[in-house]
């Protein structure tokens, strides 16, 4: 993918110090790894998707690109959400690419992000407690959560736990392409309680 608009963006949000100073190319194999592992489970791509913690526009600006679909770039910090905006607006960019500024506890409970989602990215939120608690709401039931895992990680240990069951989740396995990515879909409507109060997900992991 050598895409014009994004190659600039990915550049801008590199020198603003939101990506690491080295080449681009393994950035956009990582992120095309999340296109990869979505079309492994299902034949068409997402109407609607959410990049959580979005971060320096990865993977979200990349799927944005590929799919042509509506995307949500969700981050909780101003300057990222500002960057990413700024080159959404630029000329070539997808037009159905929106940057959202918020925490995800708080932002999952409005009615226009609530269970609207059949696919949620994330590339470096937090743990997978924390991953999946501020993650399940956004989903459709059906909906998919692709999270890339650590270099040398144990995935089956870190997504095996029955607090994935009461978040209505379960674990469809671990794939690798090149990257590992841990796939979770969401089986049942979110119960009221969950994702916690700000912060609740980080001090209090349910697993």
């Amino acid at each position: 993918m050598t895409v014009e608009w994004l190659t600039r963006a990915l550049e801008e949000s590199r020198a603003r110090g939101f990506l690491g100073p080295n080449s681009l190319e393994p950035h956009l194999a990582h992120a095309e790894g999340f296109a990869i592992t979505w079309n492994a489970l299902r034949p068409a791509p997402p109407e609607h998707f959410l990049d959580l913690g979005s971060g320096g526009g990865l993977p979200g600006l990349v799927l944005l690109e590929k799919w042509d679909n509506f995307g949500v770039l969700l981050d909780s910090m101003q300057k990222r959400v500002a960057l990413l905006r700024e080159v959404l607006s630029w000329p070539g960019a997808p037009e159905n690419g929106r940057a959202v500024l918020g925490r995800a506890e708080e932002v999952a409970r409005e009615s226009a992000y609530d269970e609207r989602f059949d696919l949620v990215t994330s590339r470096a939120f937090g743990p997978p407690s924390v991953t999946a608690e501020c993650a399940v709401r956004f989903l459709k039931v059906g909906g998919l959560l692709i999270v890339s895992e650590p270099p040398e990680s144990d995935s089956s240990k870190r997504w095996e736990s029955p607090a994935l069951k009461a978040l209505g989740m379960a674990s469809l396995g671990f794939f690798r392409f090149e990257t590992g990515y841990q796939v979770l879909e969401k089986m049942a409507k979110t119960p009221k309680t969950y994702p916690r109060t700000n912060g609740t997900p980080r001090k209090t992991p349910l697993f």
